[in-house]
């Protein structure tokens, strides 16, 4: 019995050790030495208790730790207990090797985790259960309480979330309770302040303070634009129905309702469907104008055979008020007739044009056409600096913008473009000089297009006295109107609203805009009417009869040759990691600039290369049997081929162009044939191209060097320094460039018809070495 007495001892001692070797403490008792050892054991099993199940991806609940907790502190305070009872020489080692795991673990850990689960289950989890039923009830009284209540939580208490050890356990209490109600508060602060704006002015506007209400008004519109979706927050459609209630209270002087249109390209096919969408719209607002921002021209069979007549015929048909020119309207520059199509477009019209920033007047085709002055009695199939309309006893200013960039995207030959922001500004304070407050622009610069040149937000920002843009150029998909209320330098401004309506009449935009009797904007309401949810108007559908049997015929007409799947043309707006025309190789830029290559080299077999510019590549070519109509819709601006002698040296600061908004869209984005082009995304554009490589008559890659001369195969519009390549237009100054005068969609279709087969994959002719 001795003996094992003797033993039970040892091995305890030897326990004893191993379980406090860090401290060094020796016992003289093995009674005092089980309790100690109890009390470490769940000190830190305490610890595990939350910290062990969250690395599973699990918050232990404070129900289910309480208990633990209990038991550590009980265990803890025996320990303390007997070692302060004990003659130990070591107690105060003892005692503090034991108060400090105990605070590491339990007052740093459990405890103020415990604390942590406690707040945010019993605050904060109430408080969003709340807002979802609020929201489910469309209650925005109630939205707005919990609004405030979740927001002073989140700014004065969830620091309580970060003040426990454990990194994994805080990991999912911040991820599953703070981080889904920061989510919940920034998605509501808009709407909340909204809907504290409704109510402020409803309240003035009930004492009587029209004029004060007005101001909170006009403050609410900036916020419309910033609204979360119907899928992100269905109770939002009720906040913009008391919106809308809140301004046809409005004391407005006066109202204007518009409809516009931008960008159609020729999409004549979708006319019936917009007529009625039109005569709709007029039925219910009889006074609204209707307007285009540009580029009818260009983009599909209709175009490329009637060169804007169907067109005009459907916009004579609907009544149009005015249109201003888009850069497309200036493709037939180069052509033999010059832009006789568009002065044609331009006499037969119904209606006005406002130009402010082109210059006519070197061109003989436009003379009699073109006034200076702004005209309140504008004649149709004139174009005007700017034009008065009286609409109900109220003069509006409306004057026309285009891009600067025309001059390097077209063809305008003879036709200048003048600095946007200065005709702008003498425009509005011409209109001014007349006593007139209330200034609209339309303007073909793009919504956020390229700020080097221009864009709608500049303007607005820029100029003083604009109250309404309505624009085109960047295909932009405004579903709501945005609102500029900041100047350049970033003070308060009086508010200018933009519209644009996307692209080829996929739309529809109407806007209404109320003005108090200073011009101010202090109201608005606008949306895009999706034109395929549309009638076909059946006076308009007899006249698209008379067009559409023609372009059928070339439509339907076969060349012989078939796609085992789509031949791409993808464009991206917002998505930079998706592929694009304008950005990437893709299989039809390669046959394009195949044939053009073969093409070339018939007439001239020093062509070592082919390149095509990716804006100029406008459709897709689907599976099946290809037409004459997909292959003129692929490349309708009627290009022709040219030749061009070219520095190794220039030729890699082209490409540097071609790349330079890289991994953004650019319609310069040169597609290749006959060698291999590769560049560094992750460089500064300027300085990406890796090395520029064609094929040798051995069929090896040759490097192309800086010093040596080179000829290559383009279009006459790139050769020309279309979309900006400089290093193109000085060349064809040069006299470096032939034009061939073939055209390129035939070229394309000769292509198409000596492929065996038609590609299926891209051949890693142009290569980001990022990648």
């Amino acid at each position: 019995m001795k003996n094992k007495t003797i033993k039970k001892t040892a091995v305890a001692a030897i326990v004893a050790t191993s379980l406090f070797s860090a401290s060094s403490i020796s016992f003289a008792s093995t009674s005092i030495q089980q309790v100690i050892d109890n009390a470490r054991k769940d000190i830190k099993q305490a610890s595990y208790s939350y910290s062990t199940p969250a690395q599973a991806g699990k918050l232990a609940t404070s129900k289910e730790l309480y208990p633990i907790l209990n038991k550590a502190k009980a265990n803890y305070q025996k320990a303390k207990n007997e070692i302060n009872k004990s003659n130990v020489k070591n107690k105060a080692a003892l005692l503090k090797s034991l108060d400090d795991l105990y605070y590491e673990r339990v007052t740093k850990g459990l405890i103020p985790y415990i604390d942590a689960y406690n707040y945010a289950d019993k605050y904060l989890t109430p408080i969003m259960n709340e807002i979802e039923a609020a929201e489910a009830n469309k209650d925005w009284a109630k939205i707005e309480k919990g609004y405030h209540k979740l927001s002073a939580q989140l700014k004065t208490r969830t620091a309580i979330l970060y003040r426990f050890t454990g990194r994994d356990a805080r990991h999912l209490l911040l991820t599953q309770y703070k981080d889904p109600a920061n989510e919940v508060r920034n998605e509501l602060m808009v709407p909340v302040t909204v809907f504290m704006k409704v109510n402020q002015a409803e309240a003035l506007l009930s004492a009587g303070k029209q004029d004060e209400a007005n101001k909170v008004i006009a403050t609410i519109q900036p916020l419309l634009e910033k609204l979360p979706n119907e899928k992100d927050l269905p109770a939002v459609n009720q906040l913009l129905e008391m919106v809308h209630s809140l301004n046809s209270q409005v004391d407005a002087d006066f109202s204007l309702s518009l409809m516009h249109v931008n960008d159609t390209h020729g999409h004549v096919e979708k006319a019936p469907k917009r007529v009625t969408a039109v005569k709709e719209y007029r039925a219910s607002h009889k006074d609204a104008l209707l307007i285009d921002a540009g580029d009818v021209f260009s983009g599909t069979l209709y175009f490329n055979e009637f060169k804007g007549q169907a067109d005009l015929e459907f916009m004579n048909l609907m009544k149009y008020d005015v249109m201003t020119f888009g850069n497309h309207e200036f493709d037939l520059g180069t052509s033999t007739e010059g832009h006789k199509a568009l002065k044609e477009f331009i006499e037969k019209s119904n209606f006005p044009f406002v130009s402010s920033n082109v210059d006519f007047s070197q061109d003989d085709l436009f003379k009699g056409l073109f006034n200076v002055k702004v005209s309140d009695d504008p004649k149709n199939g004139q174009i005007y600096s700017g034009i008065v309309k009286e609409i109900n006893g109220q003069k509006v200013g409306i004057f026309g913008l285009t891009t600067a960039e025309t001059e390097g995207i077209s063809s305008p030959e003879k036709v200048k473009f003048t600095d946007y922001i200065k005709a702008a500004q003498t425009m509005v304070d011409e209109f001014e000089k007349q006593g007139i407050n209330k200034v609209m622009a339309v303007t073909h610069i793009g919504y956020d297009d390229n700020p080097a040149v221009d864009n709608d937000l500049m303007l607005a920002a820029a100029v003083t006295g604009i109250d309404v843009i309505v624009g085109g150029h960047s295909h932009t998909e405004l579903k709501k109107p945005v609102v500029v209320s900041k100047d350049s330098k970033g003070a308060e401004k009086d508010p200018t609203v933009i519209v644009q309506a996307y692209q080829y009449s996929d739309f529809l935009g109407t806007l209404e805009v109320d003005f108090d009797k200073e011009g101010k904007v202090i109201a608005h309401e606008g949306e895009l009417i999706p034109i395929k949810d549309q009638k076909d108007d059946e006076e308009a559908l007899k006249l698209f009869e008379k067009y559409s049997t023609k372009v059928k015929e070339i439509e339907s007409k076969e060349i012989g040759v078939s796609t085992e799947k789509d031949l791409e043309n993808p464009r991206v707006s917002e998505d930079d990691s998706q592929p694009s025309v304008r950005k990437n190789e893709t299989i039809l830029g390669n046959i394009i600039t195949d044939g053009m290559l073969a093409k070339a080299k018939k007439y001239d077999n020093k062509v070592i290369m082919a390149l095509q510019n990716g804006g100029g590549i406008r459709s897709e070519i689907k599976a099946g049997p290809i037409t004459v109509g997909d292959v003129i819709t692929v490349l309708p601006f009627g290009n022709t081929l040219a030749t061009m002698e070219i520095s190794g040296a220039d030729l890699k600061a082209a490409f540097e162009i071609s790349f330079k908004t890289y991994p953004k869209e650019n319609g310069g984005f040169l597609h290749v044939a006959g060698g291999k082009v590769t560049f560094d995304s992750s460089k500064p554009a300027g300085e990406r191209v890796v090395s520029i490589q064609y094929y040798g008559a051995d069929g090896k890659l040759v490097d192309i060097k800086d010093n040596e001369t080179y000829v290559v195969a383009t279009n006459a519009f790139t050769a020309k320094g279309g979309d900006s390549y400089d290093v193109f237009k000085k060349i064809y100054e040069a006299g470096k460039v032939t034009d061939l005068g073939l055209s390129d969609w035939e070229n394309l279709r000769e292509q198409l018809e000596s492929l065996v087969k038609i590609p299926t994959e891209i051949e890693g002719r142009i290569v980001d070495v990022k990648k």
